[in-house]
């Protein structure tokens, strides 16, 4: 039953290509950097002249994907970006450049901006990426390296800045989407779009189920969402959104090297447990941009998020409601001649976040109940009952200075963050603990356009990664307050490149850079505690050095080929680190020694894709994804000083897979379409798709074997 749906793709294809009038759209469009803007800067650049290191997921590259569900799917021609999809759903782990790999689930220190709303808390971190759908999204602009300087903590690795479709161009009009595939996997997608007037709107929903290519890891989400733009003068320009998730997904946990028999296999710890990951999300954002002058606007956005979120594990059901409001504004001053053009911003980002949580013993142990009551407290069923109160302000200045071929930007911002902890459970002269943070941090690069060809840039920037709300929440000394030992990673990242392209048939960019972090962060886990729980520490310091490089070339004007490379050089420079752990009652691992590299960072990344226009009507692609060796965990304990400390690592073998897709684009009485069979592995490919960095041995986490998906999309 498992792939009864890809043979159904397959014969709706089949039947539909008796009535093919002619294909829908360009299949191999190219890049043209001249014409696109870029705004994850908070201020417009064009693409060529963009003075740092960024990249640009377009509609075609989306359109390319077999599932519409994962973001290693759409993220998968951009380097420098390294994406864990725990369990084939989209609960997933992203980091790019290193920052953030350490961290067991989210982004951390990434910025996730959907449609101009922020998915980041007040601690720079964001959980998930469930409120994206894939199909909806129009372009995703990737910034690569620390951006402190334009968005604080949710900044420290880079940005992700995420925009769907307007609506269309009719009155009313839309999309019919199915997809279905091995592993039980289906998505349907519907949506209402269209304009009227000085208003367009786009309403989509979507259901996805699948039962994972584990035992233990199905998975089910409902995503509604509601965009409605305004016009309703020249100078004023209103955006309303509307966002509803819910997301259901089993964990299966990591295996041990003991379980490589069976890599489809469950740890033993997920089923009796019924460990899973459940969130209810909504989120309200409003938008407006209103023009002063010619010269001057303003920006102005504000959004409340509420969600419900439930983790089971073999120690405890951990219960989490959380309310976040946040507000934004930004002042514009444009001056200057067609020669020299001066550009100033001004603006602010403030946050808050209230997390009631409490943890009851797991599923297993005998008497749980499912509430919280005077008798869960003295029978010491109820584990945690805590308030978490945060709030975060940053103000920021921007700069941007044009003239001629030369570009400057830079930016400075300041940075407060305050954390509370009430525990309930405690007596009230102990009940609060309090952790807060400030940094000043900056960004300034430069570029200069030798031709269309050759766009010269450089920059330096600054990365301010504070500890995130779980990670201080995760107190390896009991359930009551924050870890108050740690403290943030700072980094200073310098980098140059080359970026350019020639007509529509190349379009490139190359990057360098070298990244000294202090006080990274490192994981652990302590016994009594369940395998489940996880702690954090600071590891001391790191150098990160790499290369990124995309390259699309129009081999013929139907034959076209993508490349993304990643060279990574990711080490651990010294443990000197503020504070120092020292009771090794609850830190079972001592910090990594200079040398070792840091876990789960491949030295090589490559992802390449031919994209094949057969006719006008049908295209294939083929695409091959290759990741080297990697570092799981260190042993510092048994280095003597004298060896090369890599030895003491455990380490992982890469892999190299291959994909292919054939897409039939088909008119029928005006209504446009296309039908698609898509294949995953299909070598079938026996492999670990990442690694946690976990010395208790459940660190692997196998990727699925062959897949096979067919879809059909309908435009009206």
């Amino acid at each position: 039953m498992k792939r009864t749906g890809i043979f159904i793709g397959i014969l709706i294809c089949t039947g539909m290509s008796l009535f093919a009038q002619k294909q829908v759209g360009d299949t191999t469009k190219a890049i043209k950097l001249e014409e696109i803007i870029i705004k994850a800067n908070r201020m417009p650049v064009r693409l060529k002249n963009n003075p740092g290191s960024i990249s640009l997921v377009t509609s075609e590259v989306l359109s390319n994907v077999p599932k519409g569900i994962a973001v290693e799917e759409a993220l998968r021609l951009v380097p420098g970006v390294r994406i864990d999809n725990q369990h084939d759903g989209e609960r997933v782990h992203v980091s790019i450049r290193g920052q953030g790999i350490l961290t067991e689930r989210g982004l951390r220190g990434i910025g996730v901006i959907i449609d101009g709303i922020p998915v980041n808390d007040p601690s720079g971190f964001a959980p998930d990426l469930y409120d994206a759908d894939w199909n909806t999204v129009r372009k995703v602009e990737v910034l690569r390296g620390p951006a402190a300087g334009l968005y604080g903590g949710g900044g420290a690795a880079g940005v992700l800045n995420i925009s769907t479709y307007d609506g269309g161009t009719k009155p009313i009009g839309g999309v019919v989407s199915q997809t279905l595939g091995y592993n039980g996997f289906s998505k349907s997608l519907f949506q209402l779009d269209g304009a009227k007037g000085d208003m367009d709107y786009r309403l989509s929903y979507s259901r996805t189920d699948g039962d994972g290519y584990r035992d233990h890891q199905a998975f089910w989400s409902n995503k509604l969402y509601e965009k409605i733009n305004f016009h309703p003068g020249k100078k004023l320009t209103i955006t309303q959104i509307l966002s509803r998730t819910d997301y259901f997904q089993q964990n299966p946990e990591g295996l041990n090297r003991g379980q490589f028999d069976n890599l489809l296999q469950a740890n033993p710890d997920a089923c009796p447990f019924n460990e899973y990951q459940k969130t209810n999300r909504t989120t309200i954002g409003l938008l407006g941009t209103y023009e002063i002058s010619k010269q001057q606007d303003v920006q102005l956005s504000a959004f409340l998020r509420s969600w419900d979120y439930k983790e089971t594990s073999n120690r405890c059901a951990e219960y989490r409601n959380y309310t976040v409001p946040g507000v934004s504004a930004q002042y514009n001053l444009h001056l200057g001649t067609c020669a020299i053009k001066n550009h100033f911003s001004v603006g602010t980002d403030m946050k808050w976040q209230n997390i009631n949580m409490y943890k009851l013993q797991s599923a297993s142990n005998p008497g749980r109940v499912e509430s919280i009551d005077e008798t869960n407290v003295e029978t010491g069923l109820l584990l945690a009952n805590q308030i978490i109160s945060q709030a975060s302000f940053g103000a920021y200045a921007l700069y941007k200075l044009e003239v001629g071929k030369f570009n400057l930007m830079g930016s400075l911002r300041y940075d407060e963050m305050d954390n509370t902890l009430t525990d309930k459970m405690v007596g009230l002269d102990s009940s609060v603990t309090t952790k807060d943070f400030t940094k000043v941090s900056g960004r300034i690069g430069v570029s200069y356009s030798v031709s269309d060809a050759a766009t010269f840039f450089a920059d330096w920037s600054q990365g301010f990664m504070p500890p995130s709300t779980e990670e201080l929440a995760s107190n390896p000394v009991g359930y009551s307050g924050f870890n108050t030992h740690l403290v943030p990673a700072i980094s200073n990242c310098s980098e140059v490149g080359l970026r350019g392209y020639i007509g529509d048939k190349l379009s490139y960019e190359v990057t360098g850079f070298i990244m000294n972090t202090e006080n990274d962060f490192f994981r652990f886990k302590q016994t009594g505690r369940g395998n489940q729980e996880v702690f954090y520490g600071n590891a001391g310091n790191s150098k990160r050095m790499g290369i990124e490089t995309n390259v699309s070339y129009k081999i013929l004007p139907n034959l076209s080929v993508e490349v993304a490379y990643t060279y990574a050089d990711y080490k651990y420079t010294s443990a000197t680190i503020d504070p120092v752990y020292t009771d090794q009652t609850y830190v079972l691992t001592t910090p990594p020694v200079a040398g070792q590299w840091l876990p789960n960072s491949p030295r090589h990344q490559l992802y390449g894709e031919i994209v094949y226009a057969i006719n006008k009507n049908f295209r294939a692609s083929v695409g091959t994804e290759y990741q080297s060796k990697w570092a799981i965990y260190t042993d510092a304990k048994a280095y003597n000083g004298e060896l090369d400390p890599a030895i003491y690592q455990n380490w992982q073998d890469g892999f190299n897979l291959y994909h292919a897709r054939l897409t039939w684009l088909w008119k029928i009485n005006g209504i446009p379409g296309e039908c698609s069979i898509s294949a995953r592995n299909f070598t079938g490919a026996k492999y670990m798709a990442f690694t946690e960095p976990d010395p208790d041995g459940n660190s692997y986490q196998p990727g699925p074997g062959r897949e096979i998906f067919g879809s059909i999309r309908i435009r009206f």
